[in-house]
């Protein structure tokens, strides 16, 4: 017989708190990719240009990562241990993007934005990182099933 392990209080703070965050790129992914004029109003002309003449293969990196974070959140609230496996995907397309913007097209990226994606990918990593060790930390203790 299989013990019935109580939801801690802290899986629906964290659960709650992560989908709010990673809702924030599934809104920029599909406003931008639709075209948004409103969302993309924010954007010089070369940025546009830059983000929407992205490779395709970074565009499937960033739906990657976006959805699959927001998916972890919504299977670690439905203490899922494949909220984790969501989050492992999630950080592959994180890691194309970040690449690229960062590494190959680097010299393309500063100029346009500045250190801002810089300092913004490091704060995406740690939050991704810390949500991995939490889901694998919750389905070590049996919370998630």
């Amino acid at each position: 017989m299989n013990a019935v392990i109580k939801t801690p209080w802290h899986l629906w703070v964290i659960g709650g708190l992560s989908l709010l965050w990673n809702a924030f790129p599934v809104v920029d992914f599909t406003l931008t990719n639709m075209g948004n004029e409103f969302w993309l109003s924010a954007l010089s002309e070369p940025q546009r240009a830059f983000i929407l003449g992205s490779p395709g293969w970074v565009t499937a990196c960033w739906a990657l990562g976006g959805f699959g974070s927001f998916l972890g959140s919504l299977l670690l609230l439905l203490r899922s241990r494949h909220a984790l496996l969501a989050w492992l995907a999630s950080a592959v397309g994180l890691a194309g993007v970040s690449y690229y913007q960062l590494v190959q097209a680097s010299d393309r990226v500063k100029p346009l934005f500045g250190d801002g994606p810089l300092y913004t990918y490091i704060a995406i990593w740690a939050v991704l990182v810390a949500l991995i060790f939490y889901a694998r930390a919750m389905k070590a203790k049996g919370v998630l099933r």
